[in-house]
């Protein structure tokens, strides 16, 4: 019996070791620079359904409450108050991403938005703690934490006195929370443009992280120094505490074609910007730039089906050569007076690895309520 328990303390110490050590590389992960110019991803993964299967190519169409994500200025064209609602699972549904928007016209020229993302792993076990200091286990010691990234935007949108020119902007609010360990507030602004030509082609550029969002992180020392004594030889200073997210740029132009009166077919193409040099089919030591296409074919204004294909990337392989890979979309959707039902089966977004997820939105059109 003792030799089964001391077997079964070893695991259980191999385990707790195990988990501290992956939990403390997380964390320096999240701090070990002085200031980390990548943070916030979990707001670039993208909101609505019906955006997602059309690989994120919405930047000169969007014309709804998500707008207030994808690009503003759309704002502008709400005729009535509007709530979406989006839930979707990643890496085996370890991760939940939540969203709901609200958004209304103040007057014929005007709008305000306001939105809400979460994206959180909840329920992580904290064995930091399982075993005390004379070798004991104790499972009431064993505690739950979640590590959760929340953003608030705040949207407005106007019309331009030039006609066809909308524009809108962002205030961003990010709050992140790593269990009783670390957290952070982070502030940031989004600028865009819409402009529609008379014969109705669609343009829209949205510039995000125009501030170059600021994170600022405080660390709970005591919370911290559990996990490095948990772990041998890992006595480091803590990490510093600020991080920045650059600005990106997002430049799209789209059409939408009428087809024997009861069908249509949207078409855009975006251009995603960013201030780096990266695997980008496009790159350069100024920027790179990655195209993105989307397309919805739609009956009688109430059934859509979409497809898109984006996040060009030059992947190199094991024989040194490079090939350049993408990622599609596909997704449906269903309308009803004021009810939007959409489903998207899509990747989580830019430069990711993860399995492709099923993601559903609803939006509400409260004209339905008049």
């Amino acid at each position: 019996m003792l030799k089964k328990y001391g077997i079964f303390a070893k695991i259980n110490c191999f385990l707790k070791k195990t988990f501290t050590t992956l939990l403390f590389l997380i964390t320096v992960t999240v701090f070990g620079q002085a200031v980390r110019k990548y943070s916030n991803e979990f707001m670039n993964i993208g909101v609505d359904a019906a955006a997602l299967g059309m690989s994120n190519a919405v930047t000169a169409f969007s014309a709804d409450v998500n707008s207030g994500y994808w690009n503003p200025a759309g704002l502008v064209h709400l005729e009535d108050k509007q709530m979406a609602l989006m839930h979707s699972s990643y890496f085996e549904s370890i991760a939940n991403y939540d969203y709901i928007g609200f958004a209304m016209p103040i007057d014929d020229r005007s709008s305000l938005g306001i939105s809400v993302i979460r994206f959180a792993v909840d329920d992580i076990l904290n064995t930091t703690q399982l075993i005390d200091d004379e070798g004991h286990i104790n499972y009431d010691r064993i505690s739950l934490f979640s590590t959760a990234d929340y953003g608030v935007t705040f949207s407005y949108a106007r019309k331009l006195p030039l006609d066809g020119f909308n524009y809108g902007i962002n205030a961003k609010v990010i709050r992140r929370i790593i269990g009783d360990f670390a957290s952070s507030w982070g502030f940031g602004l989004d600028a865009a443009i819409q402009f529609e030509t008379r014969d109705e082609w669609k343009f829209g550029l949205m510039a995000r992280d125009i501030t170059t969002t600021f994170n600022a992180w405080a660390i709970d020392e005591d919370e911290f120094a559990t996990i490095q004594d948990a772990v041998e030889g890992q006595n480091q200073e803590l990490p510093e505490t600020t991080e920045i997210t650059i600005p990106k740029l997002q430049f799209g132009v789209a059409k939408k074609f009428i087809i024997r009166y009861d069908y249509s077919l949207l078409a855009e193409v975006d251009l995603n910007i960013r201030f780096e040099e990266n695997n980008d089919i496009i790159s350069t030591s100024f920027a790179s730039i990655s195209p993105a296409l989307g397309l919805e074919f739609g009956y009688i204004d109430m059934i859509y089906l979409r497809t898109g294909v984006g996040n060009f990337q030059n992947e190199l392989q094991l024989d040194n050569e490079e090939r350049v890979s993408f990622q599609p979309s596909i997704g449906v959707g269903f309308k009803y007076k004021g009810i939007q039902v959409d489903y998207a089966f899509t990747d989580i977004g830019d430069q990711s690895v993860a399995l492709y997820s099923n993601v559903f939105s609803l939006k509400i059109d409260f004209s339905i309520f008049r």
